[in-house]
């Protein structure tokens, strides 16, 4: 038989959907599982954008522009101008999701063997993206215990050699639910022109903030004109994953230059996606505040319930909608598999994301897991429920 690439032998698998096959067996035998392991939203998609699809009289469906089609980037610029970016679209380009922003990020930026420091634990795919970028992920470590904050500056200079090339953070982040204060973005700024590198700031989750508290862009920065590649996605904010459009970013015209460059090589993004996305610009206000409102209700519950669970200790989320979770077992692995193999309460279940996988330290997340808050109230209770119940009974259970 031909031999796989070692590349392909060194990609990761998700944590996030490698457990599929066990929770269809789940649901074959008839048990109900809740999903709490995707950032799947159960918040309706804004009509408005489904309804440019259905209502559209294509009669060819064309490719669109490689950086994709003009009149979109310029609304997504005056949707940033709202936001206090100011931006134009030549300098976005329109991608495939945020995934394929953040490969033309690491493919414009670094070369093989290149590194890329990130505060872990992140999300998950920056592992496999790094992989098929022939790029090092080189980990800065924040913990449980101050709520995932950013570690001092002074542990990322400590790692900066001659390879470095980027600084990259999630803002608000995934998988912790950690906001990036004014403060953390000007002293990461300070690092990255002391030591001429790029800040990849991936901002999917901007309209996801908490507790009377504001998003800060890395775009908002002055005098990182040269420096900034921002990341950002249709799929959280609208409720719109699978549309998979996203976008790129930067005022460094040699970056979108050389990131063009990676947008033709792939064609061009949907059109019919693009059209979906720009309609969803017309979402008013009101539907964020809801939806805002409704994870906030969300996301106090889910941190009442765990913090009522014997063994059980939880970081509070400043935005997105997920939250980092330590439970009394040794591998979160084990007890994710055995939830949906052999235990049932009232012929229901849980599926959960192990978080080992958002960490590239080994043995680093190996007791904690992911939690996505992005059920309505009711099946979160049930679910929590569910957790305590099986934790309480569990082989592989530690105790204190």
């Amino acid at each position: 038989m031909p031999a796989i690439s070692d590349k392909g032998r060194q990609m990761p698998e998700s944590p996030i959907r490698k457990l599929v096959p066990y929770a269809e067996e789940a649901r074959k035998k008839g048990r109900k599982v809740y999903h709490l392991n995707i950032g799947q939203p159960d918040i309706k998609t804004p009509k408005v954008a489904l309804d440019a699809v259905k209502n559209n009289t294509i009669e060819i469906l064309e490719y669109s522009r490689s950086e994709g089609s003009e009149q979109y980037r310029e609304k997504i610029a005056g949707y940033y101008k709202n936001k206090g970016i100011d931006v134009t679209a030549k300098e976005i380009i329109v991608t495939t999701g945020g995934s394929e922003a953040l490969l033309f990020a690491l493919g414009t930026v670094a070369d093989y063997g290149d590194e890329v420091i990130i505060p872990e634990p992140f999300y998950a795919n920056y592992n496999g993206f790094a992989t098929a970028s022939g790029v090092k992920v080189v980990p800065v470590v924040s913990s449980i215990e101050n709520n995932f904050a950013l570690p001092p500056i002074e542990e990322f200079e400590k790692l900066i050699t001659p390879k470095t090339r980027a600084i990259l953070i999630c803002n608000p982040g995934n998988p912790t639910g950690y906001l990036y204060s004014r403060e953390e973005i000007r002293k990461l700024a300070g690092i990255v022109k002391k030591h001429n590198l790029f800040l990849i700031s991936d901002e999917v989750y901007r309209e996801f903030v908490y507790d009377d508290l504001a998003h800060y862009s890395i775009m908002q920065e002055e005098g990182l004109e040269e420096h900034a590649i921002m990341i950002d996605s249709v799929s959280k904010r609208y409720s719109m994953c699978g549309a998979r459009i996203g976008c790129f970013v930067s005022r460094n015209k040699e970056v979108i230059t050389t990131a063009l460059k990676f947008a033709q090589a792939r064609l061009s993004s949907p059109t019919y996606a693009q059209i979906a996305s720009e309609a969803a610009l017309e979402t008013p206000q009101s539907y964020f505040d809801e939806v805002s409102k409704e994870y906030v209700s969300r996301r106090n519950l889910l941190v009442s319930e765990l913090e009522k669970i014997a063994g059980v200790r939880v970081a509070k989320p400043k935005g997105a909608f997920y939250c980092i979770a330590e439970l009394p077992v040794k591998n979160t692995d084990d007890f994710a598999k055995w939830l949906l193999e052999s235990f049932e309460l009232n012929n229901e279940t849980v599926m959960i994301a192990p978080a080992a996988g958002f960490y590239s330290t080994p043995g680093m997340g190996t007791n904690q897991v992911r939690i996505a808050y992005i059920l309505k109230k009711e099946d979160l209770t049930a679910a929590m429920n569910i957790l305590k119940e099986a934790l309480e009974v569990y082989p592989g259970r530690e105790t204190s």
